[in-house]
């Protein structure tokens, strides 16, 4: 049996491509922290990508960073001594990994982590941390490019490494069309194509400082093309409770803030869009594989790929950096394949099994 810990909005679409390549032929146990509660954040992602209702659903919520993984550790151990999983896989670097990976570890559980090598080199990032003490405990280590085994490499980490790619592109990859299908969010929102941008916001290092914060708002509101903003809760409630933001809802100007959007809806505003802002890691590399330029709201980033490629600049919180790069920005006409072929999934269930691991030759942008 493989347990599957997941808590947060980004690892359900991973989970989503290793248990629909699972299926019905290897026992699972679904492990769901409830990092994100919300159904706009939760549910509605186990919907659109037809996963499994969790076998376990712990309900942590939201909290400090050490009560909350605190917390989750001590579910995460009690359901892996009830249920004696022969490997424990993690997902990403949120505090569900770090918890996933502490319980299995303590347990004496092999232990995998997907998504693993990942470096900011900024340690004051939570997710830094995370993915570090992850991957130094993980005996499976599954990354999506060379880059990231070459980061394992200079910690040490050789054993258990494995090339696969990213299996957030297997899930785009087979969600697009879907998407085009089913999502009606351009009408909603009366959109035209490739005439917006798309926003994202969520990282601590830019919602809990308000200075980054307000000067990443207030380009945002000067870029005449306009702006949709999809805004967690807890970046929603910073934007209407702080003194600086008061205005924005009867003054938004170009910016409009809109709640939280399910998966495909997601990809049919990032595949529309003109380009798009975000300090989210799967964005950037949804973006690279849309064929959109990315703006980094970040002073760096795990996918340094994308970088080197030309599709992605990075700008940190400063206006007019911002928005130099919204007026400047012309990617590259060549689109490198990057972090794999699709099939990143096949590759991580076969390990994971023993299966024979499929062959087609990945392609990777060095």
């Amino acid at each position: 049996m493989i347990a599957l810990v997941v808590g947060a909005r980004p690892q359900f679409i991973k989970a989503a491509a290793i248990l629909h390549t699972l299926g019905d032929s290897h026992p699972t146990l679904l492990i769901h922290t409830g990092q994100h509660y919300d159904d706009s954040l939760s549910a509605v992602f186990f919907r659109e990508l037809e996963i499994p209702e969790p076998d376990v659903h712990l309900g942590v919520g939201s909290g400090l960073h050490g009560e909350q993984t605190g917390v989750m550790l001590a579910g995460i151990e009690r359901e892996l001594l009830h249920k004696q999983p022969d490997q424990v896989l993690v997902v990403g670097d949120t505090n569900s990994t770090l918890a996933g990976a502490l319980a299995a570890a303590k347990l004496n559980i092999p232990l995998a982590h997907l998504e693993a090598g990942l470096r900011s080199h900024n340690r004051k990032m939570p997710e830094e941390i995370n993915r570090i003490v992850t991957d130094h405990l993980s005996d499976i280590l599954f990354c999506p490019s060379s880059v990231s085994v070459d980061n394992l490499h200079h910690e040490g980490i050789q054993k258990g490494v494995h090339l696969v790619g990213d299996v957030m592109a297997d899930v785009l990859l087979q969600s697009l069309n879907r998407a085009y299908e089913k999502s009606d969010v351009l009408e909603q929102l009366k959109l035209a194509e490739e005439n917006y941008y798309l926003a994202t916001v969520h990282r601590a290092e830019n919602t809990d400082d308000p200075s980054r914060l307000h000067a990443i708002i207030s380009a945002f509101r000067r870029i005449e093309q306009g702006v949709i903003f999809p805004a967690h809760l807890r970046t929603r409630k910073i934007l209407f409770e702080h003194p600086l933001f008061q205005d924005l809802d009867e003054h938004r100007g170009h910016l409009r803030v809109i709640e939280p959007l399910g998966y495909l809806d997601m990809v049919r505003l990032a595949a529309s869009a003109r380009a798009i802002l975000t300090d989210s890691g799967g964005l950037q590399k949804e973006a690279y594989w849309l064929g959109k330029p990315c703006i980094t709201l970040r002073d760096e980033t795990e996918w340094v790929e994308t970088v080197d490629a030309g599709w992605n600049v990075l700008t940190g919180a400063d206006t007019d950096r911002i928005l130099a790069a919204v007026q400047s920005m012309k990617p590259p006409k060549e689109r490198k394949t990057l972090y794999g072929d699709g099939r990143a999934a096949e590759r991580c269930v076969a390990i994971l099994t023993g299966a024979s691991i499929p062959r087609q030759e990945i392609q990777y942008h060095q």
